[in-house]
């Protein structure tokens, strides 16, 4: 996204310290370059680059003590989590049970780790689009839960339940009143399926791979064996899209 010239006091952040940051508004969606999660609205952005961030997480602190979610042990900052990936999945935030892909708190006397914006969150919250307070319920692994929020099921991740009535929301869709998007009108947008990431992965390392025989069977040859991969490619993800 290319930034129009903004005024106002420049910062510094410490995973992106070689150039400075300000803060711009802007009603359209964005991918955090921290934690690699979308917002929209207030955020903080380099003009001499693409990066951007949202405002918890262009000041998350590097230790949190005795916080709701993780009271028993402390929570440190990470530019990283723990793991990368696992197999051809990321590791999981263990409040919203969405991939981490990037800053994360996590825990150094367990396994435990949450998303910047999941750190927002608490034991018990209050929701524009429920009267009633919702309580945050214990994770019940495997188990399929309904959304008064999404209108759809899920396995994975907590959710909040209502102290009233029947009423409960995912806890990932929640975030969406902290990171911007309910502000803003923005609807969350949809994960793309396991399958479909694991396919796409797999068919650019074998284009890669393709590529590089190139050199020994001729590069005509080679040429069109991965130009003909790259259209069936795409007539794959057109018929995908349908």
């Amino acid at each position: 996204m290319e930034f129009p010239a903004l005024s106002g006091t420049e910062f510094r952040q410490h995973t992106h310290s070689n150039h400075h940051l300000r803060q711009a508004t802007f009603n359209v969606l964005y991918m955090c370059s921290g934690c690699k999660e979308y917002g929209a609205g207030t955020r903080y952005v380099c003009q001499e680059c693409d990066f951007q961030l949202h405002e918890f997480c262009m000041f998350s602190p590097q230790l949190l003590k005795d916080h709701p979610l993780h009271a028993h042990h402390q929570l440190f900052f990470q530019s990283q989590p723990r793991s990368e990936t696992v197999g051809l999945s990321h590791t999981k935030c263990d409040i919203c049970g969405s991939s981490a892909k990037g800053f994360i708190f996590s825990c150094r006397a367990c396994t435990f780790q949450m998303h910047p914006c999941c750190a927002l969150l608490s034991t018990e919250i209050n929701l524009t689009a429920h009267i009633h307070p919702l309580k945050l319920q214990p994770l019940v692994q495997n188990s399929v839960t309904s959304c008064g929020q999404c209108g759809k099921k899920r396995v994975g991740g907590r959710i909040y339940h209502c102290t009233t009535c029947d009423y409960q929301i995912h806890a990932v869709c929640s975030k969406a009143f902290l990171n911007g998007l309910q502000a803003n009108g923005i609807p969350t947008p949809e994960k793309p399926s396991g399958f479909a990431t694991a396919a796409r992965v797999a068919s650019q390392v074998i284009v890669k791979f393709i590529g590089g025989l190139v050199e020994g069977i001729g590069e005509g040859v080679g040429d069109a064996i991965v130009d003909n991969m790259v259209r069936g490619r795409r007539i794959i993800n057109r018929r995908g899209t349908r």
